[in-house]
């Protein structure tokens, strides 16, 4: 695996062919996405941070996404989950209303840093469909490289529950969004065609 330093970070955003502005405000999230998910691991044991690049990757090369704030919302889009107490330090540098999208992807229980409880998952499932359109694609980029991971987990039990959720939740929420751009409609296809290819391999 490619040594993830800032360079590294930079070059996955795409970011030599930002505007000088845009390129600062990239190297200030790509050190913020260094610090925040550092230490911080995957259920497959493999760093945290390897997860938003892979999102960020998808929507450059599969989804055509070259908006530098989309692309800076994927890197950072699970921060305020894996730290919730890295709000203060978004908020300073980047920007109280690119926090405040962050926090808006995130499930009630891990801002709070608490056990999930009665009521949570309908208050997620409620956050997620007011999610603007861009905000949106990130979190749909998110479920689809969760998706491919599948593959990476033992846990059958796990898997079906992913397929679920994803099955009468996030593919209806794809369906509706599908006419409201052209990325939108990519990742509703894309999110359709690896569904039915994974929900075969769990099938008893």
């Amino acid at each position: 695996m490619d040594l993830i330093d800032l360079d590294h970070v930079l070059t996955v955003l795409g970011a030599a062919a930002w505007s000088p502005d845009e390129q600062s405000r990239a190297r200030v999230a790509a050190g913020l996405a260094l610090t925040v998910y550092d230490g911080h691991t995957r259920d497959q044991g493999t760093p945290y941070l390897e997860h938003p690049l892979a999102v960020v990757r998808l929507l450059r090369a599969e989804i055509g996404v070259r908006r530098p704030e989309t692309l800076l919302l994927a890197l950072l889009h699970d921060a305020v989950e894996v730290a919730p107490e890295s709000g203060a330090l978004l908020v300073h540098h980047l920007g109280g209303p690119f926090t405040a999208r962050l926090r808006a992807m995130t499930a009630d229980h891990r801002l709070e840093q608490r056990t999930k409880s009665v009521g949570d998952e309908t208050r997620w499932r409620t956050k997620q469909a007011a999610l603007p359109p861009e905000d949106l694609l990130v979190r749909l980029a998110d479920r689809l490289h969760n998706l491919r991971d599948l593959t990476a987990s033992s846990n059958l039990d796990r898997r079906r529950r992913f397929l679920r959720t994803l099955g009468d939740f996030h593919l209806p929420l794809a369906d509706a969004a599908r006419n409201l751009g052209p990325h939108l409609e990519a990742m509703h296809a894309r999110l359709h065609a690896e569904y039915a290819h994974h929900i075969q391999e769990v099938r008893p």
